[in-house]
């Protein structure tokens, strides 16, 4: 089984419904984002990006919608590393309903960016070693 270290609750709000009386495909991507920026937070992301203006870009996303979800109702995302290489990092999602069933699954691509320089740059070793210890690799 799958460990996904990172967990976010979303209440579900009425106006994220479609016409046909479910959660529209976009809201899916907020909650991802929201996930996203959860696991940057987790491993100091957040942090580097304000101190240094050293962050990540998502450089691609994808989403596999599962099962509807419907309001009123709250989900949890969670996420994990996908993969790690020298300047990018990948992210796996879940988005699970009330009953603890997959909702969705999506992933992330990011791109570590120095925002000064406008380059990709390396991952930071503090970065790497957040999220290695984060993962427990």
């Amino acid at each position: 089984m799958e460990t996904y270290p990172v967990k976010l609750q979303i209440r579900l709000d009425w106006s994220e419904m479609d016409m046909f009386g479910h959660i529209n495909n976009v809201s899916y991507f907020k909650y991802i984002q929201a996930s996203r920026v959860n696991y940057w937070d987790a491993i100091g992301l957040s942090r580097l990006f304000k101190e240094t203006k050293v962050g990540a870009i998502l450089a691609s996303t994808s989403c596999n919608f599962l099962k509807e979800l419907h309001y009123p109702g709250s989900i949890t995302v969670q996420v994990k590393l996908d993969f790690i290489k020298n300047t990018s990092f990948g992210l796996k999602h879940q988005i699970l309903n009330e009953q603890g069933e997959v909702a969705a699954e999506a992933k992330d691509v990011l791109v570590m960016f120095d925002f000064n320089k406008n380059e990709k740059v390396a991952i930071p070793e503090e970065i790497r070693s957040a999220i290695e210890k984060l993962q427990g690799l």
